[in-house]
């Protein structure tokens, strides 16, 4: 597995991490996006502190994480629950 070092940019900071090279792209935007989101905030919610606006993405991307893993779950109860039912009908078809 190949690695690369990179810098990211993150509120005026450099953060240069080692990473496999297939997540580079995704963790440059990663990286926008952080930076994008700290400037929404900076601008629309009159955050003067880069901690503050940093905690406020930590609590936007934790509260999206969380919402899609509570979606992902349903989603995989829901095809669960489809499966048992095709299931039962090829059972009940074989009978």
């Amino acid at each position: 597995m190949e690695v690369r070092r990179i810098t990211i940019n993150i509120a005026g900071r450099i953060y240069p991490l080692n990473v496999p090279a297939a997540e580079e792209e995704t963790l440059r935007k990663v990286g926008k996006q952080i930076e994008n989101m700290i400037k929404d905030f900076e601008q629309n919610f009159d955050v003067r502190d880069k901690q503050d606006a940093i905690a406020m993405c930590a609590l936007k991307l934790g509260t999206n994480a969380e919402v899609l893993s509570l979606s992902n779950e349903k989603n995989i109860q829901s095809a669960n629950e489809r499966l048992k039912k095709i299931n039962q009908m090829l059972d009940d078809a074989a009978e």
